[in-house]
């Protein structure tokens, strides 16, 4: 695995072109668990709100969560799939410790405003609230094109 930490540039215009990645978790056992989830990334790190959308559960118990809490590690995978062009794939993954920011953690700010100015529909969020999840990357790998 890349012990590379920081994106290079054509893997930033990648990830900026694309609205939407899965992340990744793991529970103390080991058992992964995987969402979409929307993101910003502010040169150092991701940022995925726990956001308005519906959800069965508080946002303390949401697996994702949990498994933070457990393991503090992530995977964050950025994909383009053409299925009338292959030659169009490509992903940028993202492994890293994640960490939940509450409200009144320094930087939870700086996030909701890059998340907002990402996604017009976080500019009508109540996201001053809400946990973030930032991904420090501890390795970045890249295929195909990007």
């Amino acid at each position: 695995m890349s012990n590379r930490t920081t994106l290079r540039e054509a893997e930033i215009a990648f990830m900026q072109a694309h609205k939407v990645a899965r992340l990744a978790t793991a529970d103390a056992d080991g058992h992964p668990h995987l969402v979409p989830v929307c993101y910003a990334f502010d040169g150092r790190r991701f940022y995925t709100p726990l956001d308005e959308k519906p959800k069965r559960v508080d946002e303390s118990k949401l697996r994702r969560v949990r498994n933070i809490v457990a393991r503090h590690e992530a995977s964050l995978l950025i994909d383009h799939y053409d299925d009338a062009d292959w030659s169009q794939l490509g992903y940028v993954l993202v492994h890293g410790r994640a960490e939940l920011i509450a409200p009144e953690d320094a930087g939870h700010t700086e996030a909701i405003r890059l998340l907002r100015d990402r996604y017009a529909q976080y500019r009508t969020m109540k996201l001053e609230t809400s946990t973030v999840i930032a991904i420090t990357p501890e390795s970045i790998v890249s295929w195909g094109n990007i």
